[in-house]
């Protein structure tokens, strides 16, 4: 018999986060901000993605290493007025 199918967990918080207003922002990557103590935008400026990516494995050891280009671009949305549109993806930050 088959077994009935498990919702998955919605992170409520993280989506309803200011920092879901990054373009191409992952709910993940939020959670990881979230749990670092970053909850608005404004907090990354200023801050090296290298050590905010670093907070966050202490917080969580299964954090996958390409995680940082999230917090690239974030860190760059936040330090720009008007950041070039070609940045806003986290592929650009490989």
């Amino acid at each position: 018999m088959l077994e009935p199918k498990r919702k998955k967990k919605v992170d409520y918080e993280a989506l309803n986060s200011p920092l879901m207003q990054i373009p191409r922002m992952s709910v993940e990557a939020t959670r990881n901000l979230l749990d670092i103590g970053i909850r608005e935008i404004f907090e990354l400026q200023g801050r090296a993605p290298e050590v905010l990516h670093e907070e966050a494995r202490q917080k969580n050891a299964g954090l996958p290493a390409d995680r940082i280009r999230f917090f690239r671009m974030a860190v760059y949305y936040a330090e720009n007025e008007q950041p070039d549109p070609k940045c806003l993806h986290p592929d650009a930050w490989s």
